[in-house]
């Protein structure tokens, strides 16, 4: 490549200083995220708070905080991250306790996750989500040689890890908690841990995940009726069954925007947790398709600029890049599924699109981050090239 060619490539970089795979893939998805909470909420929005767009216009406003902070994470240089890994695990456990404690936490549906702080109400867990990513990055770099030669090193950070787990599943928050498990279970495989350490640890986590999921009763009844929810469709199995409705009704071009029938109070949370039953029906399969076809495109992305970022040395880069994926992945592939009828209902929202302010939020400065690792990762390509550290795995 001659001076020429290189100058040209690093002004060309310089035009486009973020990568426009994630950047317009994020963009999108929150455009139609903003459209379709618009349509899904305008007769509860109208019921409720006596306006339709109600709703809309406070979707809108946390879109706008979300890119707000968003632009001020992408501005955080990634080392500042990596300093902060274990004050924002203490940040973490404060959050989780502090929603515990009676008269500081509110509940809601039987679920305390909530701090109200006056203008906004703040959910810890979707932050906890990206602090644990945080702090196992870090960890992972600090101790690498304990942790690829010692089953003791691998385990040490996932006793915190749990820790944090114990206290969401005390709030309850099962579907936070699986997120954050298979997310640093994930960067932590992915960082080349030897299979003899990762694989009992894995067997272990299964069973205990399918044992809390069946020691509570209001859990083992949504398994039960997950198994055939049209015997039980006027009660456990309500909302599953109102979703597989609206899919039915999309076909492959769907009713037309606006035109849902079950956002007229059949499906309950349409413009939250089955968001996506909406746009079926609106949009029909050839829409839907197309939503699951970007968060795909998304999260291929996040690992191929996690694995760009672990051949240039930059370690920390690429377990945050990683792990940013898999929780985006993760829950939209947790969210899309009980949609579909393939997993029993949970709580969870479906990132960069849903109603909820704290998801909206934290899904954008995860965006943020993953932009800022890409461009930290370019930049060092076209100065001095680094030598590849990817590591071996030991079997």
């Amino acid at each position: 490549m001659t001076m020429a060619q290189r100058a040209k490539i690093e002004q060309s970089s310089d035009r486009c200083p973020v990568d426009p795979v994630i950047a317009g893939i994020a963009l999108l998805l929150l455009l139609v995220g903003i459209i379709m909470v618009g349509s899904a909420s305008t007769e509860v929005s109208a019921r409720t708070y006596g306006s339709p767009f109600y709703l809309l216009i406070k979707h809108s406003a946390y879109v706008l905080i979300g890119l707000v902070a968003g632009i001020m994470a992408i501005l955080t240089p990634v080392r500042v991250w990596q300093k902060l890994d274990i004050p924002l695990l203490i940040v973490s456990f404060g959050l989780l306790i502090a929603v515990l404690v009676p008269g500081v936490g509110r509940e809601v549906n039987g679920a305390t996750r909530w701090i109200p702080l006056g203008f906004f109400t703040l959910q810890g867990s979707e932050f906890v989500k990206l602090f644990s990513v945080f702090y196992v990055a870090g960890y992972l770099v600090r101790h690498k040689t304990e942790v690829n030669t010692s089953i003791t090193g691998f385990i040490k950070p996932l006793v915190l890890i749990t820790l944090l787990v114990l206290l969401l599943l005390g709030q309850p928050d099962f579907g936070a908690s699986v997120v954050i498990m298979v997310a640093v279970m994930g960067v932590m495989f992915l960082s080349g841990i030897p299979l003899k350490y990762f694989m009992p640890v894995v067997t272990a986590s299964v069973g205990a995940v399918a044992l809390i999921a069946t020691l509570q009763p209001y859990r083992l009844a949504r398994l039960t009726t997950f198994t055939d929810p049209w015997q039980h469709q006027f009660e456990g199995g309500y909302q599953l069954t109102q979703a597989l409705i609206a899919f039915g009704r999309g076909e492959w071009f769907g009713l037309g925007l606006g035109n849902s029938i079950q956002k007229l109070f059949f499906l309950p949370e349409a413009h939250t947790d089955f968001l996506f039953s909406i746009i079926a029906e609106e949009l029909g399969v050839i829409g839907a398709s197309l939503i699951i076809v970007l968060f795909a495109g998304l999260v291929i992305r996040g690992l191929w600029i996690g694995s760009k970022a672990l051949n240039q040395g930059e370690e920390f880069h690429a377990f945050i890049a990683y792990g940013i994926a898999l929780l985006l992945g993760v829950q939209a592939s947790i969210n899309l599924g009980v949609n579909l009828g393939l997993l029993p209902t949970k709580g969870l929202t479906l990132p960069l699109m849903s109603f909820g302010g704290n998801s909206l939020v934290v899904s954008c400065i995860l965006i943020a981050i993953l932009l800022r690792v890409e461009y930290e990762c370019r930049h060092q390509t076209t100065g001095t090239p680094v030598e590849a550290k990817r590591p071996r795995r030991n079997d």
